[in-house]
């Protein structure tokens, strides 16, 4: 893949191999956020689990403090007086039954997380095919499938993220914006890795992270020192 004129040069500026601390890697990416647009600043995280095992699947979500310098728009499937609470709460999009063909035939995804109450999951799950792949189908263990959808939305929309490992068992997930000051990434970044340690299947036998890297939308990636980010 041909990298342009300032990925090069970004990259010059820096030792790709070397494994950075925290505050350190923060500065190089920010630095080397150059594009038009709010680069969004992402983690990937290599584990040592096999995701085909059921008990080494890491799956949660965590609310940053600062939240990821992005509008989220909500979608909840709900019935009664909970699709009054859910719109009460600022969801952007309410429903039931009558979304499943506009998403099934019409293709319509606008929206970036779903929330279910559970008595809903019998239909959402008619839309697993679509959802599944999309990483939006609702889960328990993400808090996206509850009762109490006025919480959920509201943690949704201060910053709430879902981690999960994929095909690969690696972690991919936002910690930011570029614009975000170094404070603001590193107090996300702090928050991100507690929930992931504390994630740490009890049967993962060796290293659980193998690898850490920070890296902005169109920046190259900045190796991290795993060793601290683990204690």
């Amino acid at each position: 893949m041909k990298r342009g004129k300032k990925y090069q040069e970004a990259v010059k500026a820096y030792n790709k191999q070397n494994l950075y601390e925290l505050d350190e890697a923060i500065e190089i990416v920010k630095k080397n956020a150059t594009a038009k647009f709010d680069e969004t600043i992402e983690l990937h995280i290599r584990t040592g689990c096999d995701g085909r095992h059921a008990e080494q699947q890491i799956r949660g979500a965590v609310v940053l403090p600062h939240g990821t310098g992005k509008t989220v728009k909500v979608l909840v499937f709900a019935k009664g007086t909970k699709l009054d609470e859910a719109q009460a709460a600022g969801a952007d999009h309410v429903g039931g039954e009558e979304l499943i063909p506009k998403i099934q035939n019409e293709g319509w995804l606008d929206f970036d997380v779903v929330v279910a109450t559970p008595d809903m999951m019998g239909v959402v799950g008619r839309l697993g095919r679509i959802l599944g792949p999309k990483g939006l189908m609702p889960n328990p263990k993400a808090g996206t499938v509850t009762m109490d959808v006025a919480k959920a939305i509201e943690d949704i929309k201060a910053g709430k993220i879902e981690y999960r490992l994929d095909k690969t068992n690696i972690i991919h997930v936002p910690v930011g914006k570029a614009s975000f000051t170094n404070e603001q990434l590193s107090d996300n970044f702090q928050s991100l890795m507690g929930a992931i340690n504390k994630a740490k299947p009890s049967s993962l036998k060796g290293q659980y992270i193998r690898s850490a890297t920070l890296v902005s939308t169109m920046g190259p990636g900045v190796k991290l020192n795993v060793v601290k980010i683990t204690q």
